[in-house]
């Protein structure tokens, strides 16, 4: 049979033959280790059988969903090592922070740096002894028995919800596991990981698909760390730490309670932070707010200025948008095309020349761009403000000191918003929070800007890039961060991004992703009824009934 690979060309081999001898026989063509392969779009393990003719393209640690089969396996491998060095523990995988995966292990005493020591080094054993990870396709019903006496309940919550009387287990060297996805065929695949000790838990330290074959230094996030062990100890406190946690509360109809305790907990955190800036009134004049695509922004901004009036404030919302320069004027990216993401797309000059005045007293012109036209005009009314008065400004550069570079420190608070999801399918699947974002980003391209699914998957990874350079190296610089991931929200994406994500076709290679993201959907029960959700939810202005201005 002949048998065609992206980048190398075809091959003739006997039928029938798996993916892994494949890639065994190619795998100089790639920079490192081949994890996966996709066929008509679809992603196959390695132990996958070819029976007939095929197109192949198979994907090593530089890809996304390269890396992330690896770093699942790594995962299990750690559970299990960590099982083997402490016995009967828990082992939670929770969510990324920095260069790695921060997870916590449950055990008769609180670990400390001895034993992550000693799980490395057990991880390490069974790397080296290159252990096959068997999948074994068994009935629900009795996967469920089994991780019933394991002490599991997480996934036993969990099976009560899935379709389908059949799953998929993994074996490890006499421990079964379940996991939301593929996995690599055998632990001697998993050669570069690192463990660091984390107070109170540990960092699973993985490479990065732009450097696939080294670990990188660890990036330390104080804040974001803070953030999410406060958002998921919110979670493990209200018992929902899980999908079907949730799914228990929402088929028991108790969603709404769960609706008014997560939009409460919003209310208050920005509550918090007005009264913060309220506090420093006659010193902060700029407050400054950023975050990477669908983190919720622009309501938020509405919000905190609704609190910020509470507190007699009266704030001045500027957009950067308004401070484009002319469209020939915008800067070319690598590939030769507008970056109308770089900062010097804004005009850097003229916002902080208006922005010094402004809080100087001054009357100013301020600019409005027309996004027809390409071009920028001043508006016919001056704007001034009072020494009190706050001003407001939202984008993609807003923690980035060179966008407000003639603006003191002391003048300005920085705010990052993100969804920072808390909640797990289990203990051993964490959430990604970019696949919260483009859930969002979908629901709300279709409903919004006449965008299907297909489009926003495809311009996905370019929003990604921007993100990674513009946003996430300055998140730190944040005085405060807020999280606007929602306890309930998957239940209520479900409904609307099923039907766009199933449009896709298996002959679009954002095949791939949206089936990725269906099989996430799949874990929750739908929210039907959205009549408790507030007008001011966040998540309003990604499903609609938002009584901001948000599209």
């Amino acid at each position: 049979m002949k048998v065609h690979i992206k980048g190398v060309g075809e091959k003739t081999y006997e039928s029938p033959v798996t993916l892994r001898e494949i890639a065994e026989g190619v795998k100089d063509a790639f920079s490192s280790p081949v994890t996966c392969a996709v066929l008509k779009n679809r992603v196959y393990d390695l132990n996958h059988v070819i029976e007939g003719d095929a197109d192949v393209e198979f994907l090593d640690l530089s890809s996304e969903t390269g890396m992330r089969i690896y770093v699942r396996t790594l995962a299990f491998i750690f559970i299990k090592a960590a099982s083997d060095v402490l016995p009967g523990c828990r082992v939670m995988v929770e969510h990324s922070i920095g260069n790695g995966i921060y997870s916590e292990i449950q055990w008769k005493e609180p670990i400390d740096s001895d034993d992550v020591k000693a799980v490395e080094m057990r991880m390490r054993e069974l790397v080296e002894k290159d252990l096959p990870i068997i999948k074994k396709r068994v009935p629900t019903e009795e996967a469920a028995v089994y991780f019933k006496k394991m002490g599991w309940d997480d996934k036993v919550r969990l099976f009560k919800y899935l379709k389908g009387d059949y799953i998929d287990l993994y074996e490890l060297d006499g421990m079964m596991d379940y996991f939301a996805g593929i996995m690599l065929p055998s632990t001697g695949y998993v050669r570069w990981f690192a463990l660091k000790y984390y107070l109170p838990g540990v960092i699973l330290q993985h490479p990065e698909p732009e450097v696939p074959l080294e670990i990188p230094p660890f990036d330390e996030q104080p804040k974001l760390f803070k953030v999410f062990w406060e958002s998921e100890r919110w979670a493990h406190i209200l018992g929902i730490a899980d999908a079907g946690a949730l799914n228990d509360y929402i088929t028991s109809g108790r969603a709404g309670e769960i609706i008014r305790i997560a939009e409460a907990l919003h209310e208050k955190k920005i509550a918090q932070i007005a009264d913060l800036i309220c506090e420093n009134r006659d010193m902060l004049r700029v407050i400054l707010i950023a975050g990477p695509s669908s983190s919720g922004k622009t309501t938020f901004a509405q919000r905190l200025m609704v609190h910020l009036m509470v507190n007699g404030a009266k704030p001045l919302a500027i957009s950067l948008d308004d401070y484009f320069v002319d469209r020939e004027k915008t800067p070319l990216g690598e590939d030769g095309k507008p970056d109308f993401e770089a900062l010097e797309a804004i005009d850097i000059e003229l916002f902080n020349r208006q922005l010094a005045a402004l809080i100087q007293g001054k009357e100013v012109y301020l600019p409005r761009y027309d996004f027809i036209t390409g071009k920028r005009e001043f508006r016919k009314d001056p704007v001034k403000i009072e020494k009190d008065q706050p001003i407001i400004i939202e984008g993609i550069h807003a923690l980035n000191e060179k966008l407000t570079f003639a603006i003191p420190k002391k003048d300005k608070f920085k705010i990052y918003v993100s969804a920072l999801t808390q909640l797990s399918i289990d203990n051993h699947n964490y959430i990604s929070t970019t696949h919260t974002r483009l859930l969002r980003r979908i629901v709300r391209d279709s409903r919004t800007r006449g965008a299907d699914a297909l489009k926003t998957i495809a311009m996905w990874p370019s929003v990604q890039k921007g993100a990674k350079k513009y946003i996430f190296p300055f998140q730190e610089e944040a005085d405060v961060m807020f999280n606007s991931a929602l306890v309930y929200e998957f239940a209520v994406m479900k409904k609307y991004a099923e039907p766009l994500l199933k449009k896709i076709g298996e002959e679009f290679p954002e095949h791939v992703t949206a089936r990725y993201l269906l099989k996430l959907l799949e874990y929750f029960e739908p929210l039907e009824d959205e009549w408790e959700i507030p007008a001011t939810s966040i998540i309003r202005e990604f499903i609609g009934g938002s009584c901001f201005k948000v599209g």
